[in-house]
């Protein structure tokens, strides 16, 4: 029988282009966490900036993540531009103790990111402790055949990291539950709060987990700086 999992969604402050401070913050939030796995928004080693340089998984900026993550057993989601064979994706780094490596690129673009990144051609899962987490990134929550995609893979959880617009707060909520009562899977989703780059200067944040019938089991504030956790069973 598997243990149960303990995760935490962040809302991490952001220095838009700054992956030495942002790797720091996203330190900083994984040893407060306590937990298993730790999720981060989309782009958050970055900020929203479109034009931020491709990330390699090896950059020395990354150490205090990588640090953090030894010192805590945490394996951290986090975003970043990454890219592979000349092209530029919008990805979702697997972060741990002994380093980092590409586990997802987005599927479904906007417009705007169209025009730098190409599009992910698979859904992705990471294995952590026997709990099978299908990786996700802001639009790809609200396409169907995503989620579905991706539960066929035979998922548990289905985490995400987003940016919503003030305006737009209740979405993650929206998509988490309906993800959670369509496919029964617990959601994760960590949403961006505060600034996150030139093209949101403010955030939506309430980054939150939902159980499988998709009642919330916690939920942050619209605040950056914030954590919240929860544990699977």
């Amino acid at each position: 029988m598997r243990t149960p999992l303990s995760l935490a969604v962040a809302q991490p402050e952001c220095v838009p282009y700054d992956v030495g401070a942002n790797a720091a913050a996203h330190a900083a939030l994984v040893r407060a966490a306590d937990a298993r796995v730790v999720v981060f928004p989309e782009l958050s080693l970055t900020g929203y900036e479109l034009d931020a340089p491709v990330f390699a998984t090896h950059d020395a900026r990354l150490a205090p993540l990588v640090e953090a993550c030894a010192a805590t057993g945490a394996v951290a989601l986090v975003g970043a531009p990454v890219g592979d064979a000349g092209r530029a994706y919008l990805g979702m780094l697997a972060v741990d103790g002994d380093g980092a490596q590409v586990a997802y690129r987005k599927m479904f673009l906007t417009g705007a990111e169209a025009a730098r990144f190409a599009a992910g051609d698979e859904p992705a899962v990471v294995d952590v402790d026997g709990w099978r987490l299908g990786l996700a990134i802001c639009k790809d929550t609200g396409v169907a055949a995503h989620a579905a995609c991706t539960v066929a893979l035979g998922v548990d959880c289905y985490l995400a990291g987003v940016l919503e617009a003030p305006d737009d707060a209740a979405v993650p909520d929206e998509r988490a539950r309906l993800v959670a009562a369509t496919h029964g899977v617990w959601v994760a989703t960590a949403s961006f709060a505060g600034n996150s780059g030139s093209r949101y200067p403010r955030s939506a944040g309430g980054s939150g987990v939902w159980r499988p019938d998709g009642t919330p089991v916690a939920r942050a504030g619209a605040e950056p700086g914030e954590v919240v956790r929860a544990t699977l069973s």
